[in-house]
C-alpha cells in the first residue's frame, strides 16, 4: 500500500511538472503585435484632435511610405485587397479594358490576388511559380499571353521580391500594364530598387502579421500623378477629385470655392468606400520609425532558422533568396521533400508552433467550382499545395523560441 502511494505520488508529480512546463511555452504564432508607448500616444493625439476622417496623420504616412518605396504618391485604403481592387479598376477604366479580359497572376498566392480580378469582371490566368523562390516564373509568362491579356500581377511572396527585370521586359514587349502585389513584402529591394516601384502601381497591406500593423489598412504607391488621383477617387466612392478631404475647401478664393461647391458632390466613377481613419494613419506613422529594427530582426530570425536546420535540407526545401534582392521575411516558408506535410504540421501545432499552408490557390473549393480541376496543369504549385507550409518569423519571437522551433523540427524528423 505504501509503495502504491509512493508510485502514485511520483506519477502525479511528473504529470504536474509536464503540465507546468507546457504552460510556460507560449504559442509561437505566425504573427504578433506589441503596441509601444509611442504608438498609443499617437492614437491619443488623434482622439484629442477630435478628428477621425482623412487628415494630416494619414497624409503624412502616405507620403513617407511612398518615399521609402521610391515612389511619388501614396494612397491609404482599408486593406491590401482594397488597394489591389482599385488598382485593377483604375487601369481598366483608364485603358478601356473589357469584361473577361485577362490578367496574369501566379499560381501560388493569397486568394485576394486573383479574387480582385474576378470582382472587376476580368479573368485571372495563372502562371506556375519557380520551385526555389515560390514566386511567379518569368520563363512561363509569355506562353500564357493571348490577345485578351492586359496586365501582369507579380506577387512578392513571403518577403521576397519577384524577378522583376524579365517581367518588365515582357510587359513592355507586349504592351501590358504591371500591378505589383507587395502585400507581403515591404522595404525590400530588387537590384537596388524598391518593391512596388517597378510597375504602374504597387499594393501593400498593414494587416495583422505584417511589418507595419494598423489593424486594417493597405496602400497604393505610384509615380503617375493622374493614376494617383484616380485611385484616391475610386476609394472614395468615385468622387470628383476636387473634394476628397474636408480640408479641400479651406482658404480658397471666391471663384475656386464656387467651383468646389458645384462639384464636391459629383461622382465620376463607380467607386467604393475603402477609407481608413486618422487612427490607422497615426499607428502606421509611429511604426515607420521602427521599420529598420523590424526588418533587421526578421532577417536575424530567418538566419537562425536556416543555420539551425541546415542539416535538414534533405527533408525540407526553404525559400531561396537570389543575390540580386533582399528577403525581409514576413513569413518563413518551406516545402517538405517527398513527404506529406500533414504529420509535420500536426506535430508542430501540438507543440505550440503555429503553421499555415503555403498559400494554396488552385485547389480551393471555390476555384474548383469556377475553373475546374486545373491544379495538375501547374506542377510546382501542386507540390507546394500538398507539401508547403510556413511558420512565424516576426520580431516578437525570441532566440530561445527560435531554438525551440528548430529542436522540434529535429525531433520530428528523428522520429
Amino acid at each position: 500500500m505504501k509503495r502504491y502511494l509512493c508510485s502514485s505520488w511520483i506519477y502525479f508529480m511528473i504529470v504536474g511538472l509536464a503540465i507546468r512546463m507546457a504552460e510556460q511555452i507560449r504559442e509561437i504564432g505566425v504573427g504578433g503585435l506589441e503596441l509601444t508607448k509611442e504608438d498609443k500616444e499617437m492614437v491619443n493625439k488623434v482622439l484629442d484632435s477630435n478628428r477621425l476622417s482623412y487628415g494630416p496623420y494619414v497624409k503624412q504616412f502616405e507620403s513617407e511610405f511612398a518615399k521609402m518605396h521610391d515612389s511619388k504618391f501614396g494612397i491609404m485604403t482599408n486593406s491590401g485587397t482594397s488597394s489591389l481592387h482599385i488598382s485593377v479598376a483604375a487601369l481598366k477604366e483608364r485603358y478601356g479594358w473589357k469584361d473577361q479580359d485577362e490578367i496574369l497572376v501566379p499560381a501560388v498566392t493569397f486568394i485576394a490576388t486573383s479574387n480582385v480580378v474576378l470582382h472587376n469582371n476580368m479573368r485571372p490566368v495563372f502562371v506556375d511559380v519557380e520551385p526555389n523562390t515560390f514566386n511567379i516564373d518569368p520563363k512561363l509568362i509569355e506562353e500564357k499571353i493571348t490577345e485578351s491579356t492586359r496586365a501582369i500581377m507579380p506577387v512578392h511572396l513571403l518577403g521576397l521580391p519577384a524577378d522583376m527585370d524579365p517581367i518588365m521586359q515582357i510587359a513592355k514587349k507586349h504592351n501590358l500594364r504591371v500591378i505589383e502585389d507587395s502585400a507581403e513584402t515591404m522595404f525590400a529591394r530588387y537590384k537596388g530598387r524598391s518593391v512596388g516601384s517597378f510597375g504602374d502601381v504597387g499594393c501593400f497591406s498593414t494587416y495583422i502579421a505584417h511589418y507595419i500593423i494598423t489593424g486594417v489598412g493597405g496602400l497604393n504607391i505610384t509615380s503617375d500623378p493622374e493614376l494617383a488621383v484616380q485611385l484616391r477617387s475610386l476609394m472614395n466612392h468615385g468622387r470628383d477629385s476636387i473634394y476628397i478631404s474636408i480640408d479641400d475647401d479651406n482658404a480658397q478664393t471666391k471663384e475656386k470655392m464656387k467651383e468646389i461647391i458645384s462639384r464636391r458632390f459629383s461622382f465620376v466613377s463607380l467607386g467604393h468606400s475603402f477609407r481608413v481613419t486618422e487612427m490607422e494613419g497615426a499607428l502606421g506613422l509611429s511604426q515607420l520609425g521602427r521599420k529598420d529594427q523590424v526588418v533587421r530582426r526578421r532577417k536575424e530570425i530567418a538566419a537562425r532558422y536556416l543555420k539551425g536546420m541546415a542539416d535538414l535540407t534533405d527533408r525540407l526545401q526553404f525559400q531561396e533568396t537570389p543575390e540580386d534582392r533582399d528577403n525581409v521575411y514576413m513569413l518563413f516558408g518551406m516545402v517538405c521533400k517527398g513527404d506529406d506535410k500533414r504529420d509535420l504540421v500536426q506535430f508542430l501545432e501540438e507543440n505550440h508552433i503555429e503553421t499555415r499552408d503555403l498559400l494554396p490557390l488552385l485547389n480551393q473549393p471555390v476555384y474548383k467550382r469556377i475553373f475546374g480541376d486545373i491544379e495538375g496543369d501547374y506542377p510546382v504549385a501542386k507540390k507546394i499545395n500538398s507539401a508547403g507550409l510556413y511558420i512565424g518569423c516576426h520580431q516578437y519571437i525570441t532566440d530561445d523560441e527560435v531554438d525551440y522551433v528548430i529542436a522540434k523540427f529535429h525531433e520530428f524528423f528523428k522520429r
